[in-house]
């Protein structure tokens, strides 16, 4: 483990937490996470020294000392995909990250969110809470849009990224970036094209009292789906890189029939020379998004996803099937939250 001590705050499964700890450099000392099944995921890979709860209870308890508090709020309030309602109150679960920056004082923090959240009136109170005489005054900050493409993530997903600093330090700038990677190189070769299983094994282990889905390890999480007779029918008639738009009048749906623009990433095929569109939680769902597979008649498994999202095979995992699926859509993709945290140990060890 390394010498930097890092909290992440709303850490779900932990993909900033691996990212960090894939650098050599950093240790996580604590985590907070609502949700059991990936709260057992994370404690399964860092150590039991996770809260699970509301992060509230625990910004008002005692706290250790880190170089770097890290996390992502809860996006749904802001994401272009869902509703965007101002008064979702998941909009104000940062402020309770502030609580903790106003606690921890570290070096450095990094908060992660859907670029909209750079344009929302949360982040604007975020920012009087910077201003002098402000109650994070301490702290300077510098926000990015990155995309994991650029950051050797084999995934097309951008993110705002917000680097605070103390105050008297000269600002870093963004992590250079390292180069993109096509899908092709994301699948280890022992991961055959055709799957079979359509289930997790029965496994079980106890979590803070309660039984828990797991362990499974990468492979247990290669299973896919069993399609009806049309789906089926649908996914053999989408060429390399198509989508719905290529599909013949008779299996189309009435709703694609009458738009015939837009929304060409639903019933898509991804393409090995290219990154993968944004893995997002129902990934398995063609009829969601561009998440066939680019050669084989199925959705991506969750062992592909795990793979796009760039967790290592070593990781493992707790939960349900769609409980694995939500904590794998909602990480941080690895390669960007390692090159984020590279950077970060250039400047906290001068």
């Amino acid at each position: 483990m390394g010498d930097l001590r890092i909290i992440d705050l709303f850490a779900g499964c932990g993909g900033l937490s691996v990212g960090f700890h894939e650098t050599g450099k950093y240790e996580a000392i604590a985590a907070v996470e609502s949700d059991l099944q990936a709260a057992a995921t994370y404690a399964l890979n860092f150590g039991d020294r996770i809260h699970v709860g509301d992060i509230a209870d625990w910004a008002n308890s005692s706290m250790p000392r880190a170089d770097v508090v890290i996390g992502g709020p809860p996006c749904q309030g802001f994401s272009a995909l869902g509703r965007r309602d101002p008064a979702d109150p998941r909009n104000r679960l940062w402020r309770h990250y502030a609580a903790v920056l106003e606690r921890v004082r570290p070096a450095f923090f990094v908060l992660e969110n859907v670029p909209q959240f750079l344009s929302s009136a949360e982040y604007r109170h975020f920012q009087k809470l910077l201003a002098v005489g402000g109650t994070l005054d301490t702290f300077a900050v510098e926000a990015f849009v990155l995309n994991a493409a650029d950051y050797g993530a084999p995934q097309a997903r951008k993110r705002a990224v917000v680097i605070g600093r103390r105050r008297q330090l000269a600002p870093i700038g963004p992590p250079p970036r390292t180069g993109r990677t096509a899908l092709a190189e994301a699948f280890p070769t022992w991961l055959e094209s055709r799957v079979d299983a359509v289930d997790l094994p029965e496994s079980v282990i106890s979590f803070r009292g309660q039984d828990v889905p797991g362990p499974f390890k990468l492979r247990d999480l290669h299973f896919t789906r069993t399609p009806n007779e049309v789906s089926r029918a649908r996914y053999l008639s989408i060429p390399a890189g198509g989508s719905r738009l290529d599909l013949p009048d008779h299996l189309q749906t009435p709703g694609w029939r009458r738009h015939r623009t837009g929304a060409g990433d639903v019933m898509g095929r991804l393409s090995w020379d290219k990154p993968s569109v944004t893995i997002r939680t129902e990934f398995f769902k063609p009829e969601k998004g561009r998440f066939l597979h680019p050669s084989e008649h199925r959705a991506i498994t969750h062992a592909e996803a795990a793979l796009i999202q760039g967790f290592p095979e070593s990781f493992q995992w707790c939960g349900s099937k769609a409980s694995i699926a939500r904590q794998i859509g909602n990480a941080v993709p690895v390669p960007l939250a390692q090159a984020i945290a590279e950077h970060l140990a250039k400047f906290i060890a001068v």
